[in-house]
């Protein structure tokens, strides 16, 4: 029997399965040592697609505010997420000609790694970032903060507290968020009549294409095409005008939307992006068939590949600690028995254990004294970034393994 929920953008019934993952434990639950033999709450992972808006979407098990309030992750502990971030802030000053007399305000701003280079730049910054613990990291630095989730309301308020910005940027949130279209209508009340909001999301159409199941965790709410951002936008009156493609987060848009009423018409690369959804089918609810054999299939290589070490007396550790790897273990079920420990950059995560998996996080030391034969990368996005910061270990005749799209080892 399959429940029914409502569409979080259009209020349709959504009965219809994308895929189902099974039971997880919220993605960034890391576990203390003392809490090793208390019981872990799982929810279920499974994504449906509406059939009436085509969004594809997890229902909201877990409330936002239960998951973001108080969270482990810090955008700094990635030098190369801190670079795009610098490249980004350089383009938009230049794009829009901010100065001085400019308001950027950044929703989801963690703990200042994007809007620390618009005020190096001399240019007056705000952050609205729900998380007190990462707000408190970004006031540090002197970035003032608003610890906040936004809605129509609080983006009222803090538009009146502080007035509208020439450039709203919200990257890597939209899809984070369970009331889409309330966050919207937040976007447009932050945003000057004449102003610019730009979102980054990982694109529904390469987590298809390049099989990036684990991608999807509870903090994401929504899996988002060009065609279906655009609609949620539209509803609280906000009209995209551009769109860059990314590689970020294994293939990401940059919709650059502004308020209908000075939107104007839109560029060619809008219409390029709709296209190639439209041609894969993204347009369609068949379009959408056919995920789940192709996540069985990396389970099964994965799986294969970890149980075929252990035979062999080979030992396995894994780099990184993301929300992604944790959905990856999960699914698949590995354990240390499997994988003996992963190491992290981010001090937070140390002496802390995998939710769910229980595999121990160290620092990355841990691999030079241990010499691991394999080492797993779980946040594979950062493959550049990770192979260079891991290349000691072919002094020992080390290998990197990548999971996704495909079983790689190097």
């Amino acid at each position: 029997m399959s429940l029914q929920y409502s569409c979080r953008l259009c209020d349709a019934s959504v009965t219809k399965t994308f895929v189902d993952l099974g039971m997880s434990p919220l993605c960034e639950s890391y576990v203390p040592a003392e809490n090793l033999d208390s019981a872990e709450v799982f929810y279920p992972l499974h994504v449906r697609l509406c059939d009436s808006c085509l969004l594809v979407q997890l229902p909201a098990y877990v409330p936002g505010e239960d998951i973001f309030s108080d969270y482990a992750y810090f955008s700094s502990y990635s030098d190369s997420w801190v670079a795009h971030a610098k490249r980004y802030s350089d383009a938009m000053i230049d794009r829009l000609g901010l100065g001085a007399d400019s308001l950027v305000t950044e929703v989801a701003s963690n703990d200042g790694y994007l809007l620390q280079h618009f005020l190096a730049a001399g240019i007056p910054v705000l952050g609205v970032e729900p998380a007190g613990n990462v707000a408190a990291a970004a006031r540090a630095r002197g970035i003032r903060t608003e610890v906040e989730f936004l809605g129509p309301e609080t983006g009222k308020q803090i538009a009146h507290r502080h007035g509208p910005a020439d450039l709203v940027a919200a990257n890597n949130v939209f899809a984070h968020v369970p009331d889409i279209r309330g966050f919207a209508m937040g976007l447009r009340a932050l945003v000057k009549d004449t102003g610019v909001v730009t979102l980054e999301f990982p694109h529904l159409l390469r987590l298809i294409e390049r099989r990036q199941y684990d991608t999807i965790y509870h903090e994401h709410f929504s899996y988002l095409s060009l065609l279906t951002s655009s609609r949620a936008l539209g509803i609280a009156g906000l009209r995209v005008v551009d769109v860059d493609e990314l590689e970020t987060h294994g293939g990401s848009l940059r919709v650059y939307a502004r308020p209908a009423e000075s939107a104007g018409e839109p560029t060619s690369r809008v219409k390029a992006v709709l296209g190639a959804e439209e041609t894969a089918g993204l347009h369609t609810v068949a379009g959408h068939a056919g995920f789940a054999a192709q996540v069985l299939k990396i389970k099964s290589e994965l799986l294969g590949f970890l149980l075929s070490a252990a035979a062999d007396g080979r030992s396995v550790a894994a780099y990184g600690a993301p929300g992604k790897g944790n959905t990856l273990l999960n699914h698949c079920g590995i354990r240390s028995d499997l994988l003996a420990y992963t190491v992290d950059r981010s001090p937070v995560k140390q002496g802390r254990f995998l939710p769910g998996t229980h595999i121990p996080i160290y620092s990355p030391d841990r691999l030079a004294e241990t010499k691991p034969d394999y080492v797993l990368v779980l946040p594979w996005n950062l493959r550049k970034e990770i192979t260079e910061q891991l290349s000691y270990i072919r002094q020992w005749g080390g290998q990197l393994v990548f999971p996704i799209p495909e079983l790689e080892v190097s």
